[in-house]
């Protein structure tokens, strides 16, 4: 979908460490939904995106709530997956 979705591609990769495309970024994930929303959370929150996919996507993954916990203690872990949900919904939204 990122291969032919110029806009949408092109909106994430601003978002990402330089060098990472949103493609790359994406290979993993189970969706594109879920790639989208982590990368607004670390880009909201500050994390390293890598380290953010590699608790998301990589072995023994976990959620993405759980994944904010631990690499953001004290953050509304709730509230920032909601945002970053609600950014992930909108990015989808208009770039269709």
């Amino acid at each position: 979908m990122l291969t032919q979705n110029t806009k949408l591609s092109s909106n994430l990769d601003k978002l990402l460490p330089q060098g990472m495309t949103a493609q790359q970024a994406c290979s993993g994930f189970k969706n594109l939904g879920e790639c989208v929303a982590a990368i607004h959370v670390a880009h909201n929150l500050d994390i390293p995106f890598a380290d953010l996919k590699n608790k998301v996507a990589g072995t023994g993954s976990e959620s993405l709530g759980k994944a904010i916990q631990s690499l953001k203690p004290g953050v509304d872990a709730n509230g920032e997956l909601k945002r970053a949900k609600r950014q992930a919904k909108d990015d989808l939204a208009s770039a269709s």
